[in-house]
């Protein structure tokens, strides 16, 4: 089951982060409100929320091979493509969001409801 957000007039692109920014395999948290994460992997950027759906823990700490991401907590792994589960104890897809890249710049297109990450908070997140 793949949960991506649904591209509506709500939706918007904001800026995430810089490509410098993100190390290979590793997850990069956004501060934005519900968080996200942004992981390179593969020589591909992906973009998910930054919460697993077993148990509200971080992704972006999480352990990052081959397009997948396990949670340090209980060991739950998602696709970072689908945001499909790929082993429990999670059962619920985590929640994935298109991503471009501009002139160095991650931007992730957030629907409604995300609000963007503030300037000044530790936090990674361009305004």
């Amino acid at each position: 089951m793949t949960v991506e957000s649904p591209v509506t007039t709500d939706a918007r692109w904001v800026p995430a982060c810089t490509v410098a920014d993100l190390a290979e395999d590793e997850g990069l948290r956004i501060g934005t409100t519900p968080p996200i994460a942004v992981f390179l992997t593969d020589d591909q950027i992906f973009c998910v929320d930054d919460t697993c759906t077993h148990e509200t823990f971080p992704l972006s700490e999480g352990w990052v091979e081959n397009c997948v991401v396990e949670c340090t907590l209980h060991s739950a792994k998602f696709d970072l493509r689908t945001g499909a589960v790929l082993s429990p104890p999670a059962s619920r897809a985590v929640r994935t969001h298109p991503v471009r890249v501009e002139d160095g710049t991650v931007f992730v297109q957030l629907p409604g409801g995300y609000a963007p990450a503030v300037e000044g908070q530790e936090h990674h997140g361009l305004s």
